[in-house]
């Protein structure tokens, strides 16, 4: 009798990630926002090498300069280096971006893996609450939850996970309703093994796919929030140099000098749009339908 030679499972899984990462590639979209995501992580991890945190702060008589050689940004009405800011600025935006998404993610897909595995009397209860914090707007509902914490960064970061973890809990719990009636669910169900391991060990490894690409696309959204929140004021405050707060900061001379909206503005626009062209790119190279 001959031998039957299993191929090892880290073999293909390596194949998987591999043909993963051929798809993703494919698409001139996804690896646009790949290197813009690449871009805007280097000059965040990097910032104290690209410009002193010191200058972003530092106040001078040199007060509303455009654009120089000097400060490629201008300086703003206190005469700080917007360079230096929107560089350093990064690091405030992209911190609650991705934390604020991973704290939704640990909240949002444990109640809605809960609420999609045991069904019944817990599936009711989660969705009902979920349903009802879901009818007050993202937004004022995170200005309802700044107004009464106060505006600080901690808060704000409570504020908008708050706000994106009921979203979260349904696109779990719709993932993971596909996932229960697997017959490998009840084989290890049969097997005697207890409702969390089956939960931790079958069925979110795989639900991942769409929580991972959700997760991604969140983090943009969660940057705008935050820069939405610092521009009323309800968010990072002075003189901490968040691009919502610049902007917030610019709207008073945003006739006499423009160039304090665009900076911060264009680097909004680019660090949301590369989680978004990514997450995009993530999701057609993870749908099976597109395998060939």
């Amino acid at each position: 009798m001959s031998e039957v030679k299993l191929k090892p499972a880290k073999s293909k899984k390596n194949n998987q990630m591999k043909e993963i990462w051929r798809r993703f590639r494919k698409s001139k979209t996804a690896m646009l926002g790949l290197i813009l995501l690449a871009f805007v992580i280097l000059i965040a991890i990097f910032a104290d090498l690209i410009v002193p945190y010191s200058e972003a702060v530092t106040q001078s008589s040199m007060r509303l300069q455009g654009p120089s050689a000097d400060h490629w940004f201008g300086t703003d009405n206190l005469g700080r280096d917007v360079f230096a800011r929107v560089v350093h600025g990064s690091r405030y935006s992209l911190w609650i971006g991705v934390s604020t998404s991973v704290l939704s993610l640990i909240i949002g897909g444990l109640l809605g893996a809960a609420a999609g595995y045991y069904g019944k009397t817990i599936d009711n209860v989660i969705m009902r609450l979920t349903d009802v914090v879901m009818t007050v707007p993202p937004i004022l509902l995170s200005l309802a939850v700044v107004a009464a914490l106060g505006a600080n960064l901690r808060n704000l970061l409570i504020a908008i996970t708050i706000s994106c973890v009921p979203s979260m809990v349904r696109m779990v719990r719709s993932v993971v309703l596909t996932v229960v009636d697997q017959d490998y669910i009840e084989a290890a169900k049969s097997y005697g093994s207890s409702d969390i391991r089956v939960i931790l060990k079958y069925v979110i490894p795989n639900a991942l796919g769409p929580i991972i690409v959700t997760t991604t696309m969140n983090v943009a959204a969660m940057i705008l929030s935050a820069a939405g929140l610092s521009f009323l004021g309800m968010g990072v405050q002075p003189p901490s140099p968040e691009w919502g707060a610049l902007l917030s900061d610019a709207r008073q001379f945003m006739f006499s000098a423009p160039y304090l909206l665009y900076f911060p503005g264009v680097f909004i626009v680019i660090a949301a749009l590369s989680f978004n062209l990514a997450g995009d790119g993530l999701r057609d190279a993870l749908d099976p339908k597109l395998k060939n």
